[in-house]
């Protein structure tokens, strides 16, 4: 088998180192070796790994026109050029292997319509979770299965900056700064921050359990940039610990689908997921509660899952191929539908009358209040915690768009998070 790779950064290096290490055992399992003819870079005069020497060019064509190259392995990220490499590939006729979850979120109907006119593969289990097996296993091992629900934690980047504000007591910017100097954070880290990359990977996720297209747009999206030292102090008091959740639920005729930071019970499966780790819980109506664990990112770890899709396109050359499952035409709930409980932590003047006020904007809409918390007095402004029971978002919403016209009572409405696992 020849392959041609789109792209040689750390994805793209490891995949060629993996192929390399693992070549004898890749053999034997798929009765075929398999060989790197040739890379794309954008840079020719660039150091790279001796074990692509003689392979490297900066023109597509080389590798697009070169018939022996059965294979297209695109690990260069970003929307363009991959996705009209992409395309051009799969209308050649080359099976696609990618790690793009940008690419496969936003056009991941057009590609799948020409790799089943061209009866050829799109491959793309390393563009959620990294080596984590995802995608495969609800395709194939749930297949039997209605999805009512996932639920999981998707960005390594955001999990890290997390724990390290819950386990080491760091602020938020310190934690971004060190995740920077790591490694697991981009100079401009905002994709994942906001929870973009996140949203993106719901959306790739949610199409296939629901199994009705999902695109990143749709998925309501909070990050983690609002998070703060106190706000994690509070989680602990509670017994919670503070997540960012990528969450699809399936209701009777829609899909809610969102991302937000969330208060998770300390005794919830996802709430000793530390570091760079990601996790994904899944709940079939056959198979119950399932959970993938593992590191969702990395140079090895998503070089794993690319050259397993590179094996698979052997595999499954001649027999049946992962085509497109959107056969469902959900709408997306309106996330002001959705329910659940909150965490509020806001600053108000401390002065009689002030918390009445607060409390008659939530009875106003029909929130009732589950916790109130009420400890640090600083230059006559008190910080206030409420905790709420479950209640549509919608109304939440109305409420602090009320309270925040309150001037002379309230300061600032500092921070709303999801509860989960309680307060029902």
């Amino acid at each position: 088998m020849q392959i041609g790779i789109l792209g040689l950064g750390t994805v793209g290096t490891g995949v060629v180192e993996l192929i390399e290490k693992n070549k004898n055992i890749i053999a034997k399992r798929l009765r075929e070796e398999v060989h790197v003819k040739k890379v794309l870079v954008r840079d020719l005069n660039k150091q790279r790994t001796p074990l692509v020497e003689g392979k490297i060019t900066d023109k597509f064509e080389d590798i697009i026109e070169d018939e022996e190259i059965s294979v297209i392995v695109e690990v260069m990220g970003g929307e363009e050029p991959a996705l009209t490499y992409i395309r051009e590939a799969l209308n050649r006729g080359k099976h696609v292997v990618t790690a793009n979850k940008e690419v496969v979120a936003k056009h991941g109907k057009e590609l799948f319509e020409i790799s089943a006119k061209k009866d050829v593969n799109l491959l793309f289990e390393a563009s959620v979770g990294g080596g984590i097996p995802i995608i495969r296993p609800m395709k194939q091992c749930l297949s039997a299965n209605e999805i009512t629900k996932i639920m999981g934690i998707l960005n390594g980047t955001t999990n890290y900056i997390l724990s390290q504000m819950t386990e080491k007591g760091k602020g938020f910017d310190e934690a971004l700064k060190e995740a920077q100097m790591e490694g697991y954070a981009e100079s401009d880290p905002t994709d994942d921050i906001k929870g973009f990359d996140a949203a993106r990977k719901l959306a790739i996720l949610s199409s296939i359990a629901f199994n009705t297209r999902i695109t990143p747009d749709q998925v309501y999206t909070e990050g983690i940039d609002s998070i703060s030292q106190s706000d994690i102090q509070y989680a602990k008091e509670m017994g919670h610990v503070i997540k960012l959740i990528a969450m699809g639920k399936k209701h009777e005729n829609s899909v809610e689908v969102s991302v937000t930071p969330a208060l998770l019970p300390k005794d919830h499966p996802l709430a000793s997921v530390g570091d760079t780790f990601n996790a994904l819980m899944a709940e079939g109506n056959a198979v119950g509660p399932v959970m993938f664990y593992g590191l969702g990112a990395g140079k090895m770890p998503t070089a794993s899952a690319v050259v397993a899709d590179i094996m698979e396109t052997k595999r499954s050359n001649n027999g049946s191929k992962l085509y497109c499952t959107c056969f469902n035409h959900f709408d997306v709930m309106d996330p002001g539908q959705s329910h659940a409980s909150f965490y509020i932590r806001l600053r108000a003047f401390d002065k009689p009358g002030v918390f009445a006020k607060i409390a008659g904007a939530f009875g106003k809409n029909q929130i009732s209040l589950a916790q109130v918390i009420q400890k640090n007095i600083i230059n006559g402004t008190a910080e206030i915690v409420i905790v709420t029971y479950d209640v549509p978002f919608k109304n939440l919403q109305e409420a602090l768009c009320e309270i925040k016209t309150y001037k002379e009572q309230v300061v600032e409405v500092s921070t709303v998070i999801r509860v989960e696992g309680e307060h029902k």
